[in-house]
């Protein structure tokens, strides 16, 4: 018996273009332009066709000005595209925008939707009424959620006096009091610290394995996006220029890593086959390291052997720099 996967997300022959207002500087370009008003076209997504099925973990990634943002704006029904045919859930997202905002749920890094000032109970039982959830089942929910993202303790505190690993916590939480079918995440671990950055992680894919919620993630983060994501899907110029697996990806561009370096003594240099060093400073230094050439412990058990270490930092290559990579190849 085969079973037909469930398509959630369908994108055909998208495209969305801006008109921008130009006007020439001074008093004199402002008198131009009363009299007439020159505009450029700008060009944010370009023909883009996808399709993503229920339960996908797919990362969603390119440059700043690449065009995700104004597709995912699409996505949920606050643009609508110039041309071309969006479903979300069976939906068109700017004709039934309100139904779909009741199946979607959302969280972006760096625009909170909790209220500063007050406990982040407040905010997610302001979250039940907008939603209409019946009062039982809304508590069942949030029972469930406290307890899954461990924030008993601080759910009555003032969102100002948590940390930004908690805050987080407490954003998932009123993203998913609706139960969505469709997450997007927009930089969810921005700005937060190693150890918390892993349990965010483990939460999203912990909820995904259990809800089969499907979620499309945007971040510049090479570690959000091979911890979270089986799929990527790489957007530049409003175009995509990868749709594939992860491990393929990995293959062919993400071998690198940059392992940032503090240490105690003064650094004097190393050689260790498979890295090189691309900054140095008296008590610092960043290594580029080639996975396929030498595995992650065994260049810092070397660094180790020979220096005392105060922090080490691993980040993986610049989307920039993959991005880069593609377009060399075509």
């Amino acid at each position: 018996m085969i079973i037909m996967e469930k398509e959630v997300i369908r994108t055909r022959k998208l495209n969305k273009t801006f008109k921008l207002k130009q006007k020439e500087a001074g008093m004199l370009g402002s008198i131009k332009a009363l009299i007439r008003t020159k505009t450029k076209k700008i060009v944010a997504v370009n023909n883009i066709s996808l399709s993503i099925n229920e339960g996908e973990m797919v990362a969603f990634i390119g440059p700043n000005g690449a065009g995700k943002s104004t597709t995912i704006k699409m996505l949920i029904g606050i643009l609508y595209p110039s041309s071309g045919d969006i479903k979300v859930l069976g939906m068109t997202p700017w004709k039934e925008r309100k139904k779909l905002a009741y199946k979607v749920g959302s969280v972006f890094g760096q625009k909170p939707q909790l209220w500063y000032h007050l406990p982040a109970i407040d905010t997610f039982n302001l979250l039940g009424k907008i939603y209409s959830i019946e009062k039982k089942e809304y508590e069942k929910r949030l029972k469930e959620l406290v307890e899954l993202f461990e924030i008993q303790d601080i759910i009555n505190t003032p969102v100002r006096k948590l940390s930004l690993g908690q805050r987080m916590k407490c954003e998932l939480v009123g993203a998913l009091i609706n139960k969505p079918e469709v997450l997007l995440l927009d930089e969810p671990t921005i700005g937060l610290d190693i150890i918390a950055k892993q349990k965010i992680r483990e939460l999203i894919r912990e909820l995904n394995e259990k809800e089969k919620i499907t979620v499309l993630l945007t971040s510049h983060d090479t570690q959000d996006i091979e911890r979270l994501c089986n799929r990527a899907i790489i957007i530049n110029n409003g175009r995509i220029v990868y749709d594939g697996k992860i491990s393929e990806l990995n293959k062919r561009y993400l071998n690198n890593k940059i392992i940032d370096v503090k240490f105690k003594s003064q650094f004097k240099g190393i050689e260790i086959k498979g890295a090189k060093i691309i900054k140095q400073g008296k008590y610092h230094a960043v290594f580029e390291i080639n996975t396929k050439k030498i595995k992650i412990k065994d260049f810092i058990d070397e660094i180790i052997e020979k220096y005392e270490i105060l922090d080490i930092n691993i980040s993986g290559t610049p989307i920039e720099e993959v991005i880069t990579k593609i377009y060399k190849e075509k």
